[in-house]
């Protein structure tokens, strides 16, 4: 089939930086080994590595690192589920000293207040 999608990962454009592709890799290699072992069983679409390495991608290794962690705890049991994508921009408070302060992007539209 001509213009079959060749992943599952989002394919739209993001800055080639180290860290992000070190990230992206990461998250790939998890999806090409042990996602096969743990099962099919995230709660929300996309998945949650699909998500991490979407947000690593757009919005870097540190801040995308710390959304994807904290989208995998919210899976679990008695956490969220359904249609979260991951926040085209982010807002002006969530500074790299603040990383707790990624964990409610899930539950706001577009990763605002």
């Amino acid at each position: 089939m001509a213009g079959a999608p060749t992943s599952r990962n989002w394919r739209g454009p993001w800055p080639k930086t180290p860290g992000r592709i070190f990230g992206t890799a990461f998250v790939r290699l998890y999806q090409l080994t042990l996602s096969g072992f743990i099962g099919n069983s995230c709660r929300h679409f996309p998945t949650c590595s699909e998500y991490a390495y979407e947000a690593i991608a757009r919005h870097g290794l540190w801040a995308g690192g710390w959304m994807g962690l904290f989208r995998v705890v919210r899976c679990g049991p008695g956490g969220t589920h359904g249609v979260d994508p991951v926040p085209d921009t982010l807002d002006e408070r969530l500074k790299w000293w603040t990383p707790w302060r990624y964990w409610p992007l899930s539950r706001q539209k577009g990763g605002h207040e």
